[in-house]
């Protein structure tokens, strides 16, 4: 178990130095990673809110049958039997308790949905603001390279314009080429 423990803290470590060598990479696992929590909080959002219309029919079921014992008592109170209107006062009060907690229940989702909402806006305006830097990162890397490859042909082309300026040696060859040149030339203008 302590090699797969090592192995993995090694793996852990040489990824987590490579993306610092490549922080666009950084960004872009950074990105998906932000795509995918917008993706569980939208999922959330949507199964909050048919947890709470399931709710909001169990309240309306549970007000209906409140409602529906409550006119029972009246009606057994009216025609004096005590015995029914007693037995449907204990439902109503009863059922009064279930109808508060299923009250309470949909007032618990509806915070965690407006959470939940608030959660989303703010991952989506994350993954915004990292799509942003992963652009200017990739701009400002395309950038450098282009700067880099134009120095690099800058400084061949100065080191050949300061080779036949600054270059001792080779301005030496130069003057014995040179001479030799005119040697060549003076025994050709002789014949």
């Amino acid at each position: 178990m302590s090699l797969l423990e090592d192995m993995k803290r090694f793996l852990e470590s040489q990824i987590d130095d490579f993306l610092s060598k490549n922080p666009h990479l950084e960004l872009q696992v950074i990105e998906e990673q932000l795509a995918q929590q917008e993706t569980d909080t939208l999922q959330l959002i949507v199964d909050l809110q048919t947890q709470e219309k399931q709710v909001e029919r169990e309240i309306l079921n549970t007000a209906q049958d409140i409602k529906n014992w409550y006119d029972r008592v009246q009606k057994a109170t009216a025609a004096g039997r005590s015995d029914l209107a007693t037995a449907a006062q204990d439902r109503v009060n009863a059922l009064l308790p279930q109808g508060n907690q299923l009250w309470g229940k949909m007032q618990g989702l509806k915070d965690r949905k407006v959470k939940a909402t608030e959660l989303f806006q703010t991952i989506k305006n994350r993954r915004t603001e990292v799509k942003a830097k992963s652009a200017a990162a990739q701009t400002a890397r395309t950038q450098a390279e282009t700067s880099n490859n134009a120095n690099s042909w800058g400084s061949v082309n100065n080191y050949t314009s300061t080779r036949d300026f600054t270059d001792p040696l080779d301005a030496q060859f130069r003057r014995w080429e040179a001479d030799e040149e005119l040697e060549n030339l003076k025994r050709n203008l002789s014949k």
